[in-house]
């Protein structure tokens, strides 16, 4: 069966809500067990064990970090995930600055509606400004 615009709206809901929630492996579940994240063009991540290692490293530096779904589109099986990202840059040696950045991410999704290939993008420069001073 098709993928329908509802079914990805309601999943990426679910999806920033497993962010929210600062359960890496929640965050992982939402990929098939060899599905893949790549961040800005760097390396991918591979496999749902590694992908929670990335959500971790985010909530390590942002404890209090909260993902909102800002839209959602969607052509066949492919979707784009738009978010915005907000938390206080308060972990281990953080700068105790609020960061709030805006991105995406491609999704390639499997029938059952699972990622199984995430490109995901953001302004890393201004990402970076906003450790060091904030939003």
């Amino acid at each position: 069966m098709p993928l329908t615009l509802d079914a990805v709206r309601t999943m990426a809901e679910s999806y920033a809500g497993a962010w929210s929630s600062h359960d890496p492996v929640a965050v992982a579940s939402f990929y098939e067990e060899g599905g893949r994240i790549t961040i800005n063009h760097g390396e991918p991540t591979i496999g749902r064990a590694a992908i929670a290692e990335v959500a971790q490293s985010f909530y390590d530096a942002f404890p209090d970090l909260v993902v909102y779904l800002d839209d959602i589109r969607l052509a066949g099986n492919d979707a784009v995930f738009l978010w915005t990202l907000e938390g206080i840059n308060s972990g281990s040696g953080g700068t105790g600055n609020r960061v709030r950045v805006s991105g995406w991410e491609a999704w390639r999704l499997s029938e059952d509606c699972r990622v199984a290939q995430s490109m995901g993008y953001f302004d890393a420069v201004e990402y970076a400004r906003q450790i060091e001073e904030g939003v």
